[in-house]
């Protein structure tokens, strides 16, 4: 039978979905405000997204070790799910009801192993890797959360037609704001990745010597990132470019409080942007008011 043709291949089908789509609402309150904003059939695709990514980071950061498994364990069950992953991505079926939700996204909007591949490598070296240089921190953040923005992209764009110009710099800002996400996250858990997982991501940055310098030279960076990314969203699809915005602004916030935080504090304290801040960005969304670039 072809893959999701019949009434129990569909029913299948949505089952893995709606079990995506409990993820991102579980684990994320931002992203799953955001994806609110999505039209519905680019917020399933983002959802099933997420799920897959959400379930490899929590083999390396999370569950894996809280079970008691070494990292020997979980490199073979992030392979394992690699391997699971590529095959639904060619055969169309996974018993794995995240897995198969992915692969559904990826057979229908288009990307292939040339983003889970990179991805997967990132992925794997959180399990061997404690210190970055630029070029190894470089190619993390392009397999952990550029291919991520550029996997989204492909839902975005479904169905419509674009210039390769205007691929290109949709692309760019797809990768933009995927590598602004992973920075700010990186700056906000400089403690926690260090104490709990013994990682410094950032090249020549020292959790015990964390200075304003520091501070401000990531900071501007990731600044740079979100005005790249937020001046391509009015050239995204209307029904993808309100989500995008509320990403944009939830990050582009916490940027500022990480900024307005002294450095000696950001090693021991997780900035968050209130629930309150959140709901305002989230209606300036909602009403198609733009992010400041």
């Amino acid at each position: 039978m072809k893959a999701g043709s019949g009434p129990r291949a569909r029913l299948y089908d949505r089952v893995a979905e709606e079990t995506a789509s409990v993820v991102i609402h579980r684990y994320s309150t931002s992203f799953g405000m955001a994806a609110r904003l999505l039209e519905p059939r680019s917020r399933q695709h983002i959802e099933n997204i997420y799920a897959l990514v959400r379930l490899a980071d929590e083999i390396v950061d999370g569950e894996v070790a809280a079970a008691g498994l070494g990292t020997v364990d979980a490199a073979r069950i992030l392979n394992e799910l690699e391997t699971e992953t590529e095959f639904a991505m060619d055969r169309g079926y996974s018993s794995n009801l995240i897995v198969h939700a992915f692969a559904l996204t990826a057979r229908e909007t288009g990307f292939n192993r040339s983003l889970t591949e990179p991805f997967f490598d990132s992925m794997r070296s959180d399990l061997s890797e404690t210190e970055h240089d630029q070029e190894s921190f470089d190619r993390y953040v392009y397999g952990s959360a550029e291919v991520v923005g550029l996997m989204c992209l492909c839902a975005f764009l479904q169905g419509t037609e674009r210039s390769r110009a205007e691929t290109e710099e949709l692309e760019t800002g797809a990768r933009a704001l995927g590598a602004a996400f992973q920075k700010v996250n990186f700056l906000r858990d400089l403690s926690a990745d260090f104490r709990d997982l013994g990682r410094s991501y950032f090249p020549g940055v020292k959790v015990d010597s964390f200075t304003e310098v520091d501070k401000n030279r990531l900071l501007d960076d990731i600044d740079a990132d979100l005005r790249t990314s937020a001046a391509v969203i009015p050239r995204l699809p209307a029904g993808s470019r309100r989500a995008v915005a509320l990403a944009q602004g939830l990050f582009s916030d916490l940027a500022a409080r990480l900024r307005s935080t002294p450095a000696e504090r950001l090693v021991t304290t997780r900035v968050r942007v209130p629930n309150p801040t959140k709901l305002r960005i989230a209606t300036g969304a909602a009403l198609g008011r733009r992010p400041r670039a």
